[in-house]
């Protein structure tokens, strides 16, 4: 059978755990020679291993998407390395956790917040677009949230979360005609490690989410990696500037699920 990125280049920031390793694990299963990156060393390259036993090609670059030269030195990476770059998944962020007080709020805690979420993923398409430009086109992936589209109580998460999916709009009208589609993807509540933690902390915080969801569940990472990769590949040729939500059916109600009685 052939495989949907077989001689590709892939891209993944975000890649040591959760929705960005699933992504990754995927692109390398479909062919591709993917670039982990991330700012954990060791679990970014215990996923590089994974592939590889798998039989997939892989590699890791530490580095912090806030930072230029981090972000220049990870796409030259993918280039040197694999000879060209196709696709990217913009997945690196940080969670709303301790940001939700709007009068207690810092300067710090709101220009961290930007640097990484939203800076970082502009910093990302602007070093990977010119290599997609020579490569002949591509597609790009950036990850915002459900917040971004509904707000939070979180004003620096949700607004960079919304400014990515302003990111992605104009970066798809600018480079659609060239070649390059660039979308987003919203998920909701997903079973990430960071989500994981807070639930040994917090065990009725799953349930109170998951009655607000239609389908009354956490989605998986996998299930947003599919939905990134599907967005690169050839079956979603016609799509571009969108954001896609994954969110259980969260989106398509007001309010707390009603359930049926039995």
């Amino acid at each position: 059978m052939d495989k949907r990125f077989e001689g590709k280049v892939a891209l993944v920031t975000g890649a040591s755990s959760g929705i960005g390793e699933a992504a990754a694990m995927q692109f390398a299963d479909e062919g591709a020679s993917v670039l982990l990156a991330a700012r954990r060393e060791s679990e970014g390259q215990a996923v590089v291993e994974a592939i590889h036993d798998r039989g997939g090609v892989a590699s890791f670059i530490q580095t912090d998407v806030s930072k230029w030269d981090d972000v220049e030195a990870m796409v030259k990476r993918a280039v040197d390395e694999y000879g060209a770059l196709h696709y990217a998944f913009n997945n690196a962020g940080i969670s709303a956790r301790g940001t939700e007080d709007w009068l207690g709020l810092t300067e710090a805690q709101w220009d961290q917040m930007s640097d990484i979420n939203l800076k970082g993923v502009w910093m990302c398409m602007r070093f990977q677009i010119p290599e997609m430009l020579k490569a002949g086109g591509g597609a790009i992936v950036n990850n915002s949230s459900i917040v971004g589209v509904r707000a939070s109580v979180s004003a620096p998460y949700s607004a960079t979360k919304r400014g990515v999916i302003g990111l992605t709009m104009s970066a798809a009208i600018e480079f659609s005609d060239q070649g390059i589609r660039v979308n987003a993807i919203a998920p909701g509540t997903i079973m990430t490690p960071i989500i994981e933690r807070r639930i040994s902390d917090n065990p009725d915080m799953i349930d109170r989410a998951n009655e607000a969801v239609a389908m009354g569940r956490a989605g998986e990472s996998d299930e947003i990696a599919s939905v990134a990769t599907w967005l690169c590949s050839d079956e979603s040729s016609y799509i571009t500037g969108e954001t896609i939500t994954v969110d259980g059916g969260w989106m398509a109600q007001l309010g707390p699920r009603q359930r049926k009685s039995k």
